[in-house]
C-alpha cells in the first residue's frame, strides 16, 4: 500500500501518522521529495481501512499495489537510491567499476592487483575469501586470512572492498569490508539474508543463475525488511541451452530492474559469458543499458589463477578495456 502525503505536510503530521500506522502493527518507509512525500507500507496491510487514512487532512491518495515485494519497488521510491561507499557513490546517475580477482591468493597477488586496477580507473576491490565451488576438491579460498589481505591491499590504495559471505558465523569476520557480496547460489539463502538485514552495509546481491528478476527483488526485499535499505542488485548472467558461453548475460534485466525498483544495477560480464574478450563488449552494453556499475575479474597471471582464471582480465587488458567503458560514461553522462 502507498500513501501520497499532501503538498507541504509537516514533520508533526508525518510523526503523527507513523504513530497511526504503528497502532495497526504496519511499518511506514517515508520517502521524502521535493514536493511531497511517498509512505511505503509494509507488513500485514489487511487490517488497514483505504478510507480511514485517506479520510486524513494530510493524506493525498492510498493506492494498494499487486507487487509482492514493497520496499525494493519504486512505487514506494521514485527516486534513484544512491549508496555511498567509501566516498563513492552509486545509483542515481553514478556509476563505479569494481575490479579484482576472482580469489584472494597472497599479499602480493592481491596488493599488484589492486595498485594495477586502481590505476586505470577502478574505484572498489573485489576479491573472494570464501570461494562456492562446484567441486568439493578445488581451492575454496583462504577465508580470514583472505580478508586479511583485503584489508591490506585497502591499506595501500584506499579502495573500499568487496568479498563474499558464505554464511551467517562469518558475519564477525565482515566488520571491516565496506561491501557485503551474497553470491548467485546464496541468492535465496533466506536466513542470511535476514542477518544482513541487521547490518549497515551495503550489500551486493548477485541475481541466480536460474532466478526471475522478482524472486531477486524478493530477495532484496529479506535484507530491506530487516531495515537495511542499501542494497545494490547484480545481474551476473543466467544459464540457458546456450553453450557457447559460460553463461547468457541478460541485458533486458537492466532497464526491466531500474524500471522495478529504485536500487542500484551492476553487471558483471565476468561470469555472464566466462570469455575474456567478451568482457568489453557486454560492459559497453551494460552502461548503454542503463547500468550502475560494473564488477570485473581482474588477475595479474590468469594462467596460474586458483579459480577462474580463464574468464580473468590481465592488467594491460582491463585498463584497455577501461579507456572504453571511460569513453561510454562520458557519452551517456555517467557521473563517477
Amino acid at each position: 500500500m502507498i500513501v501520497v502525503m499532501k503538498q507541504g505536510t509537516r514533520d508533526d503530521q508525518l510523526e503523527d501518522f507513523q504513530r497511526i500506522l504503528d497502532g495497526l502493527g504496519v511499518k511506514g518507509h517515508f520517502s521524502k521529495g521535493v514536493h511531497t512525500t511517498i509512505v511505503g507500507l509494509v507488513g500485514d496491510t489487511s487490517r488497514v481501512d483505504i478510507d480511514s487514512i485517506g479520510s486524513l487532512s494530510y493524506v493525498e491518495t492510498v493506492k494498494r499495489i499487486q507487487e509482492p515485494y514493497k520496499s525494493a519497488n519504486r512505487k514506494f521510491h521514485p527516486d534513484d537510491t544512491v549508496i555511498d561507499i567509501g566516498g563513492h557513490k552509486i545509483g542515481g546517475g553514478y556509476m563505479q567499476v569494481i575490479a579484482g580477482p576472482c580469489s584472494v591468493e597472497s599479499e602480493e597477488q592481491i596488493c599488484e592487483v589492486a595498485k594495477a586496477a586502481q590505476a586505470s580507473g577502478a574505484t572498489m576491490l573485489r576479491g573472494g575469501a570464501f570461494k562456492p565451488r562446484t567441486s568439493p576438491y578445488a581451492f575454496q579460498g583462504l577465508r580470514a586470512e583472505g580478508i586479511e589481505l583485503l584489508l591490506k591491499a585497502k591499506a595501500l590504495t584506499g579502495m573500499p572492498i568487496v568479498t563474499e559471505i558464505m554464511s551467517g558465523d562469518q558475519l564477525p569476520l565482515f566488520d571491516e569490508v565496506d561491501v557485503i557480496q551474497v553470491g548467485a547460489r546464496n541468492m535465496q539463502n533466506f536466513e542470511l539474508l535476514k542477518l544482513l538485514g541487521k547490518t549497515n552495509k551495503p550489500i551486493l546481491l548477485k541475481r541466480g543463475l536460474a532466478n526471475t528478476m522478482e524472486e531477486l527483488l524478493m530477495s532484496a526485499e529479506y535484507i530491506m525488511a530487516g531495515g537495511n535499505m542499501q542494497v545494490i542488485l547484480c545481474e551476473r548472467g543466467i544459464r540457458t541451452f546456450e553453450t557457447a558461453t559460460r553463461n547468457t548475460l541478460d541485458i533486458s534485466a537492466i532497464p526491466m530492474l531500474k524500471r522495478l525498483s529504485h536500487l542500484p544495477v551492476v553487471v558483471d560480464p565476468s561470469h555472464a559469458a566466462g570469455i575474456p574478450w567478451m568482457v568489453e563488449p557486454l560492459s559497453l552494453s551494460a552502461i548503454a543499458a542503463g547500468a550502475d556499475g560494473l564488477i570485473i575479474e581482474v588477475h595479474n597471471n590468469p594462467s596460474k589463477a586458483l579459480s577462474d582464471g580463464p574468464q580473468s582480465l590481465r592488467p594491460a587488458e582491463f585498463d584497455a578495456v577501461m579507456k572504453k567503458i571511460g569513453g561510454m560514461m562520458g557519452y551517456m553522462g555517467k557521473k563517477s
